[in-house]
């Protein structure tokens, strides 16, 4: 029998573990603001192996071999921010209602991946795209999912509408155009029944969740921003059958009685949110419903509705009315214990600048620790991924975002991201 040679106790360990070790990152955190608790903790050590994290210590671990230690002792660790609210396939500008006539779905396509790109690299490593045309959101989601695209992780919605509402793409067009158009699958239905198929028609198509338009909105080419655009029956058909699929309804919704028929249909958010009551804002407690506020988006339409021909006319006055109320709202929604998620309407503003909605947020009366946890925690319940996301803890995803100094002593840092990992994988540093 063939002697072999005695090694080393360590040698030993080292050869049965496997050479060299699964190398880790180690991340050392000067604060960590873990999305759950109310305060940071100082001089933290977040450890990630592969796409988790495996750890969290307080002070800075040593590394072991094959370690890689990322410096962060002067900024603000934080999970990884949510946006709960964009329309990542496009942008607004004076041109946005003309453009579709001259770009066909494949530049869209093209065109969508800077946008994507430019929200993870402000620190958005999900985000809840709320309708795009042609399948675009579900066709980025997908090739951000594959590695193809860099892009945040994007939970996206299939859109459905009432015939001339703020959700219907063929407002304002010529009856010949309208016409050509109808076949379209563009998820415009009336009556329950019909609604019941664009539903399932939603969920063959590959959507997370689905969008309405419960109320008119600004930017359609449609007179009101405020009317209720759907019958309670109608409501009725599209939350029933959503939950039969495993979907959530989120309800765009500026005006009192559309938002007021949405929730007590059981939608899970109403997004805006421009005149809620007191009455609804109660109604929103005791059913569950979210908040997500898109002050950046009132802000850049009131401000563009003062530039002539920015907007068409018909736009023009709903942007300059609208925009102006939804920091009060907010606040008032806020006051009164209304769970509120992180949201944006990017695609309105310009997709990067999305953490500008915490400043927003913070000058509307909201502490910067909960205006950041509704971004994280919050937004991770909103879409039932409170699982893997939304906090610093073991076991979760490592989806991490860091500023430099300290977010709750001065919230417009938030728009200096200096560092992004999505899944273990860093993007900036």
């Amino acid at each position: 029998m063939l002697s072999l040679p005695r090694l080393p106790l360590f040698a030993a360990v080292v050869l049965c573990a496997g050479t060299p070790l699964t190398a880790r990152t180690l991340l050392h955190a000067g604060r960590l603001i873990d999305g759950r608790g109310d305060t940071a903790r100082a001089h933290v050590t977040v450890i990630v192996d592969g796409d988790r994290i495996t750890g969290i210590a307080d002070g800075f671990t040593a590394p072991a071999a094959g370690d890689t230690v990322v410096d962060l002792q002067s900024a603000t660790l934080m999970p990884g921010w949510m946006d709960m609210h964009v329309h990542i396939t496009s942008e607004q500008s004076p041109t946005a209602y003309t453009e579709g006539f001259f770009m066909n779905p494949a530049d869209g396509a093209l065109r969508s991946t800077t946008y994507a790109k430019k929200t993870l690299l402000a620190g958005f490593t999900t985000v809840r795209d709320c309708g795009a045309d042609d399948k675009l959101n579900t066709a980025l989601r997908d090739a951000v999912a594959k590695g193809w695209v860099d892009g945040p992780r994007i939970v996206a919605a299939g859109g459905v509408s009432t015939t001339g509402a703020h959700g219907d793409p063929t407002n304002g067009f010529s009856t010949a155009l309208q016409a050509a158009l109808a076949d379209k699958n563009m998820g415009i239905a009336n009556g329950p029944d019909e609604f019941r198929r664009a539903v399932r028609q939603r969920y063959k198509d590959g959507a997370d969740f689905i969008k309405i338009t419960a109320t008119g909105g600004v930017l359609s080419l449609a007179k009101s921003g405020q009317a209720p655009l759907f019958t309670d029956e109608e409501l009725a058909a599209v939350v029933q059958t959503a939950k039969d699929y495993g979907m959530k309804v989120a309800a765009h919704a500026h005006g009192t009685e559309g938002m007021m028929r949405a929730v007590k249909a059981g939608v899970a958010s109403i997004e805006h949110g421009t005149y809620l009551t007191d009455e609804l804002m109660a109604l929103m407690k005791e059913k569950g419903a979210y908040l997500v506020p898109t002050l950046s988006a009132g802000r850049f339409v009131a401000e563009k509705s003062r530039i002539d021909g920015y907007f068409p006319a018909i736009v023009r006055p709903k942007a300059a009315a609208i925009g102006p109320l939804m920091s009060e709202t907010f606040r008032r929604a806020y006051n009164a214990g209304v769970k509120i998620a992180f949201g944006t309407d990017q695609g309105v503003a310009p997709h990067g600048d999305n953490a500008r909605e915490f400043i927003y947020m913070v000058e509307a009366g909201m502490p910067a620790m909960k205006a950041l946890q509704s971004a994280t925690l919050e937004a991770a319940r909103l879409i039932d991924m409170e699982k893997d996301l939304g906090t610093v803890e073991t076991g979760k995803l490592a989806d991490l975002v860091a500023v430099p100094g300290d977010p709750l002593a001065d919230i417009n840092v938030v728009m200096k991201v200096n560092f992004v990992m999505k899944g273990g994988r860093v993007y900036k540093q």
